[in-house]
Order: C-alpha cells, then sequence, then structure tokens
C-alpha cells in the first residue's frame, strides 16, 4: 500500500487544518489506489502513453534490470524516472492550490517553482535557492538578497516584487501559507533584487519566518495577479511558468513527464541538470514501483519499501542513504496520542503504564522494517538537525522504555488496580482500564500495523485496547474534534522550526479551540502552565544553548505529563535509487546533498551522472 503519509503537516497546513494533500502532505490522497497502473511500462523504450494533452509520449529501459555498462539507450537513457509523488491523474499544477500535484506541492522536488532558501536536513542549515542568503540585520528584520539574473520560464525577470506579491497573497487568498502573518509585519522590496521581512515582537519567532523563507514556493505577480484571489486555489494552472531547471511537458492518467529548460536562470550558480527529462510513472501501488525500482526501470523513489535491502543482497545496485539499520535519517515522529478526556486516560499513571507496555522495538523491526530506531521519551528527534537539543541523558533518567513488569507495577502498586474477570484492570473507583479504540487511517500499512502492536501490547499487561482504521477524512475530523479515545498521528517533522513547533502542536493550547470544535494541533487539548513561557524562550532564543535550555525544560514536563507517545522515527521523505542508469547519488559516504527531495535536496539533481559517461 501507498505508505507515503510520512511527513505529517507542514507548520502552514498545521495551522490552517489542511488536510487535503496540499503542501508539506506529499500530495497524498486516500483513493489514490483505485487509478489504472501505468501499462506497457517498458521494455526497451516502447511508447506508453499519449497524454490528455495530445503532448507526446514516455519511454523507460529494459524490464530486466540488466542494464549494460553504459546505462539504459536512447531518450530513456537521458531521463531520471521517480516514483512515489503521484497517485491519480493530475489535475493541478498551481502550488498555491491545495491539492498540487507532482512536482509544484509544497514539500517535493522545486523542479518547476522554487522558494527563497532550501532547508538541510543534514544540519539545518538554509541553502541558496532564489535567494543568497537570510541575513538578521536586527532582531526584527531579515533580509534575502535575490541570486543574480534570477528569471522565470517565459524570459522575464524575476524580482523583488514577485516575491512580495507571493507573500502578500497570504493576506487576500486561501493558501497554505496565510499564517505566516501570525509573525511578520511586512514583507517589501526593498529594492528589484532585496526582500524585506519585519518580524513581529507579540509573537517573537524568528525561525518560523525561516521555515516560511524556506517553503514559500514563489509564483510570478504578471500570472496570478489577473486572477482574482479568492479564485486563486482552485486554479488549475496547467501551462505553469515557473523559475526552476524543468518545464512541464506532458502528463496524463499514465505520466507527468518533465523537460530540461535550458535558459534556466542558476545554471551559473548550480550547474546543469543532469537528466533531459524527468517521467514519473502513475502506479496504483507502492509495490508496482518496489518491482519497477528494483528492475532498473524507476531510478529514484519516494515511497515506503519493505525490507528493501533485499534488492541489495541479491545484487541489485540499489541503495538508500545508509546500508545499515535504520537505512533512513529519520525527520518524523509519529505519535499516540492520548484524548485526555477519556476517563482512565485523563491519569497520567495510566498513561505511563501503556508507555511503559509498548513494545517499541517490535514496532521498529515490524512495522517500519527496521527503517527505525526504536522510539524514545522525548519529542526530540535524536539524530540530524535536532540531534544538539536532545538530552540523552534526561531521557534516560526520567523516560521509560518497554518493560512490561513495570507496566504491571504501575497499575498494582501505584494505582491499586485489580484485574476484572475479562483479565482488565479496573481503578478503585471502578474506572475500567478498556473499551478504547486506536484510530488512524485505513491503509497506511505500517501506522496500521504500529497500531496492532500497540494494541496487542496493552492487551498483554490487562489494558483493554482494540484498533479501527477509517478514511482519513473521519479519522482526521474526529481527531481535530476531540472525538477519540486513542489515535496515532504525526505532528510536525524536521524543518527550521522544529524542535519548537512539534512541541507547540504537542502541548500549547493557545488558540486551541474547546472539545467539539476544530483544532488546528494539540488535538488532545493538552494544558499545562509552564510551556507557553518556555516555548516563548525557545522561540526567541539567539543561540543554541539558551534553546537547549528551554526545550529540556519543555521535554521534561513531556515526560511528566505524557500527553502523547512516540512510536517510531519516520524519515522526512523516503529516499532511495537504483544506480543501473544514473549514478553519484547522495549517501551518508557521499553526503554532498541530504537525502531529500524537497529543499536543499534538489542538489542532487545536478551532480548525478549518467552511467559510462
Amino acid at each position: 500500500m501507498n505508505d507515503t503519509h510520512d511527513q505529517g503537516p507542514s507548520p502552514e497546513m498545521a495551522d490552517r487544518g489542511m488536510a487535503d494533500g496540499g503542501a508539506g502532505w506529499r500530495s497524498w490522497n486516500p483513493s489514490r489506489r483505485r487509478f489504472l497502473t501505468l501499462t506497457g511500462l517498458a521494455v526497451g523504450g516502447t511508447v506508453i502513453g499519449v497524454s490528455a494533452a495530445g503532448c507526446g509520449t514516455a519511454q523507460t529501459g529494459s524490464s530486466s534490470g540488466n542494464a549494460s555498462s553504459s546505462g539504459r539507450a536512447g531518450a530513456s537513457g537521458e531521463t531520471l524516472f521517480v516514483a512515489g509523488f503521484q497517485w491519480n491523474p493530475p489535475k493541478s499544477f498551481n502550488p498555491l492550490a491545495a491539492s498540487p500535484d507532482w512536482p509544484t506541492a509544497g514539500g517535493q522536488s522545486q523542479f518547476i517553482y522554487e522558494s527563497l532558501l532550501r532547508f538541510n536536513l543534514l544540519d539545518g542549515s538554509l541553502q541558496p535557492g532564489l535567494g543568497k542568503s537570510v541575513e538578521s540585520t536586527d532582531k526584527t528584520t531579515l533580509t534575502v538578497p535575490l541570486q543574480d539574473g534570477t528569471k522565470w520560464q517565459d524570459g522575464s525577470d524575476l524580482t523583488a516584487d514577485d516575491v512580495v506579491f507571493t507573500f502578500e497573497l497570504g493576506k487576500t487568498a486561501s493558501v497554505n501559507f496565510s499564517t505566516v502573518w501570525q509573525y511578520i509585519d511586512s514583507v517589501t522590496a526593498t529594492d528589484p533584487k532585496t526582500v524585506t521581512f519585519k518580524l513581529k515582537t507579540s509573537p517573537y519567532n524568528p525561525n518560523m519566518v525561516k521555515n516560511y523563507i524556506a517553503t514559500v514556493l514563489i509564483v510570478p505577480k504578471a500570472v496570478f495577479s489577473k486572477i482574482s484571489p479568492d479564485k486563486i486555489p482552485a486554479e488549475t494552472n496547467l501551462q505553469p511558468i515557473g523559475s526552476g531547471p524543468y518545464k512541464l511537458d506532458k502528463y496524463d492518467q499514465t505520466q507527468v513527464n518533465l523537460t530540461r529548460y535550458d535558459d534556466y536562470w542558476g545554471k551559473s550558480v548550480f550547474g546543469t541538470a543532469a537528466p533531459a527529462t524527468i517521467n514519473h510513472p502513475i502506479f496504483k501501488s507502492n509495490n508496482d514501483g518496489d518491482v519497477k525500482l528494483e528492475s532498473g526501470e524507476i531510478d529514484a523513489s519516494q515511497q515506503f519499501t519493505a525490507q528493501i535491502w533485499k534488492m541489495w543482497e541479491a545484487g541489485k545496485p540499489v541503495s538508500t542513504w545508509m546500508k545499515e539499520k535504520p537505512y533512513h535519517l529519520p525527520g518524523n515522529l509519529p505519535l499516540l496520542i492520548f484524548n485526555l478526556n477519556t476517563k482512565g486516560l485523563d491519569n497520567v499513571k495510566v498513561r505511563q503504564a501503556i508507555a511503559y507496555a509498548i513494545n517499541y522495538p517490535n514496532i521498529a523491526t515490524t512495522a517500519m522494517s527496521d527503517y527505525s530506531e526504536p522510539a524514545n521519551a522525548s519529542l526530540i528527534v535524536p539524530t540530524g538537525y535536532e540531534e544538539k537539543y536532545y538530552d540523552a541523558d534526561a531521557v534516560k533518567a526520567d523516560g521509560w522504555t518497554y518493560d512490561k513488569d513495570k507496566a504491571i507495577s504501575i497499575l498494582e502498586d501505584d494505582l491499586k488496580a485489580k484485574k476484572g474477570s475479562d483479565g482488565i484492570y479496573v481503578l478503585p473507583d471502578g474506572t475500567k482500564l478498556g473499551g478504547w479504540k486506536l484510530v488512524t487511517p485505513t491503509g497506511w500499512t505500517d501506522w496500521n500495523t504500529a497500531c496492532q502492536i500497540v494494541a496487542k501490547s496493552a492487551q498483554d499487561v490487562g489494558i483493554g485496547i482494540t484498533t479501527e482504521f477509517p478514511q482519513f477524512a473521519q479519522m482526521f475530523s474526529n481527531l481535530q474534534n476531540g472525538n477519540f479515545d486513542l489515535a496515532m498521528y504525526s505532528y510536525t517533522g524536521v524543518n527550521p522550526a522544529s524542535p519548537w513547533i512539534r512541541f507547540r502542536d504537542a502541548m500549547d493550547d493557545r488558540g486551541v479551540p474547546a472539545v467539539g470544535k476544530t483544532a488546528f494541533w494539540n488535538y488532545n487539548r493538552f494544558s499545562n502552565a509552564k510551556v507557553a513561557e518556555q516555548l516563548d524562550k525557545a522561540a526567541a532564543a539567539t543561540n543554541d544553548d539558551d534553546a537547549k535550555a528551554a526545550y529540556a525544560v519543555l521535554d521534561q514536563i513531556y515526560r511528566e505529563n505524557i500527553p502523547v507517545v512516540p512510536l517510531m522515527y519516520r524519515p522526512l521523505e523516503f529516499y532511495e535509487f537504483n544506480a543501473s542508469n544514473w549514478t553519484n547519488f547522495p549517501t551518508k559516504e557521499n553526503p554532498y546533498a541530504p537525502p531529500m527531495w524537497q529543499g536543499a535536496g534538489i542538489s542532487w539533481i545536478f551532480k548525478i551522472k549518467k552511467v559510462g559517461s
């Protein structure tokens, strides 16, 4: 099944509660598996389809996977075949729409539209994009100078006015970055090549602003100013004019095809993109993509592929970022979310017993196919960019691990609970620790498996939890409105504003409505009087030490109250490749670029090499 839900909502989507496949959601669609698979993908450059727009054909290489030492021949040899982003026939290439298609959605490679700067998952740095850098000229001023010679694909100049226009749309149009205006007073064009952001002093959060600078895709004012702001999200933009290194060539129910834009403004900065063409076949299931990745017909993929190491053990030139566990770089933290208004689950000791009962190693191995280490008792991802904020000693001192005996001790010794005739514990006040449902969306197979492990773990110590997997829309609406017992879901992944925004998502009750109304974060309405002060300290910190001190207090509050429990570490994106036709993909041993498709990950498209070249 298609498990490309790894990211969870971006900060702007979390703020707005957007759950429809837009920016930051990998364009996933719960019904995408219903569409036809790509037929005829294959043999020796066979035509596989004519686009709905009458634009021509796509090609791929031999289905045998036995590529020659020079890679695929002909046009397919100059094509990079990718998978894992698009699962249904394209309908919109508007990056301002709720559900844009590949590659124009947020959280995807900036092949057509680009952001000012690009986030690097490895070190948290913001690398050049349309802008050269971000400069803090004073406490409330961020300045971004544009690169020399920035242009749109129609040859017109891309200026600071285009940037200002794009950000101003957050005031007038229903776009996924509108909440940037919670943190800024103005965006102005100081001159045609300089953009200035004036930050609010309350709330003061420069890293959140930097996150928007690194994620908002800039659109041409000349094109979008002709559209009424209220109609912009519905604009399909089927002939997009971006600024990136590729243009849309063709699309239909079987594929999306891009061709290299050889007048790309960034050639003097980034170089020339290696593939002449990038083709995304539209599959109906992960299995189709897995087969093609193993055979070499897909060159690079962003989807959950179970036990991928078996491919290279079978002699295939397949790899991930690492060839040892956990294979991928962690970037997200799916959580078990307790409804704090449910009788029994409102008791922190009951939540602590569940935390100890969960078989985290089994989740890592079984549900995540060894793509995760067992999750720890912290809201901070312990490796990569967030590692500098992670306090391993504190986690060990007052956290939890898988320990059934400890869980039972909490139930019997601390809570004085007694087992009923059905084997489920009952508190002295008569509250039964069971009859609870754990929900997560159907079809999210690794998450479904993780939930089943949680339920069995709880049952093994006398706590009654069963699983239920509804359609996403139903599940998410109930989650937002507080209508659930337990849920598995993810708050924001690693980005320039993390781990601040993850603590905000899980623990900050400011701006969160009462149960029964739609919440865009803190779905279980956790409240603690100390959280706001520490979040504000972390947001305003001018150095890592001050930020770490605030996060340490927040993590301690978290472990004392246990509103959620981390279940696994997922990559921000799955990053897999087959080097039959293209080589020099970045890896842990060759880390010239991060294992990303979005942000700074685009740099590898300029540095991969044709096999035999």
